[in-house]
């Protein structure tokens, strides 16, 4: 822990804490270039975020964090910040992950707070700037896909017939996401991003990249997480439990549940198709090689859905000819 950057945050530690003795120690680093520490003063612990701002902006988690614990959901809260240098410091919400406590016996619970407090991000809206998660963007989000895990993973024999079902597949899929409801967008509404909490359950962590979009993206992040995966009937059941709190919520308006499932189901293939390219980049264009295993679960999901539904036929033979648990191509194309 010698690097220039932590050098900086100690000074900016002093300056802030004053001549108070700590500990610190590295708590997390994500897939981006945020890290995270865990620092120790007299036995309480809060958190530094070091955000490099040539890569990171922590102006958004600052608005995001504060609107979010405006409207009564447990986020991190924040102590001192230097915008400039790209280093927050936060209270400590604690290390117990929902993916390390999750369980046949534990998910309903678990589940219960997450949705709840899901609900209450989506019906209170927002009181900040926040982007519309847009056609462009849904795009460039699968272009990751077809770059990173086709391209550059499996070296993919591309055709220009196959780039333009490709395409078309990925244009579907947006507009059906562009159909639903706007509401707040968590973005990473998963297993690794919920700690479980003594008191307001779930606390809710790494949502700088907050968006304006689909009312599915955050339920599916949840539900067909791509790093623990639940039999399909529960899942079903959850989503209809929710799309019935939706509608009483005022959130969703005349949707009927089969549209509200499809929604789901196709808002996941997006999802999933954008998460197992950035697990390919990761690999990579940053040299971090522990999120390939989870790219068979995730790429699973889409298989699974395309199969079902009519219009993304093509993507499903796509995916019928990828090995996905040897990550190469089937002798076969």
């Amino acid at each position: 822990m010698s690097d220039a950057r932590l050098e900086l945050l100690k000074q900016w530690l002093t300056k802030e804490l004053g001549d108070v003795e700590y500990a610190i120690e590295v708590a997390s680093a994500d897939a981006s270039f945020r890290r995270y520490f865990r620092i120790t003063i007299d036995g309480e612990t809060m958190i530094v975020m070091d955000a490099p701002p040539e890569h990171e902006s922590v102006d958004k988690f600052i608005k995001t964090a504060k609107m979010f614990a405006r409207i009564g959901v447990n986020v991190p809260l924040i102590k001192a910040e230097d915008v400039d240098q790209g280093f927050l410091l936060i209270t400590d919400l604690g290390i117990r992950e929902y993916q390390d406590e999750l369980n046949n016996k534990t998910v309903d619970r678990l589940y219960g707070d997450a949705l709840a407090a899901l609900l209450t991000i989506q019906a209170s809206g927002t009181e900040v700037d926040i982007p519309e998660y847009d056609m462009p963007l849904l795009m460039r989000e699968m272009e990751i896909f077809r770059e990173w895990y086709l391209e550059k993973h499996l070296a993919y024999p591309l055709t220009d017939e196959l780039n333009n079902k490709i395409t078309k597949a990925f244009e579907f899929l947006a507009s059906s996401a562009l159909e639903q409801p706007r509401v707040v967008v968590h973005r990473d509404y998963h297993s690794r991003n919920l700690l479980i909490t003594d008191q307001h359950n779930p606390g809710i962590i790494d949502f700088q990249d907050t968006v304006i979009g689909p009312v599915t993206y955050d339920l599916v992040s949840l539900l067909r997480d791509c790093y623990i995966d639940w039999p399909k009937e529960q899942v079903l059941q959850w989503v209809h439990g929710f799309h019935e709190n939706c509608t009483q919520s005022g959130i969703i308006k005349g949707v009927d549940e089969a549209t509200f499932v499809r929604w789901f189901d196709l808002m996941g293939v997006q999802r999933h198709l954008k998460a197992s390219g950035i697990f390919a980049r990761l690999n990579y264009r940053d040299g971090k090689s522990g999120y390939l295993p989870d790219i068979p679960r995730t790429l699973g999901y889409v298989g699974d859905v395309a199969s079902r539904y009519p219009e993304l036929s093509d993507l499903a033979s796509l995916l019928d000819s990828i090995d996905i648990n040897q990550h190469k191509l089937k002798e076969t194309i």
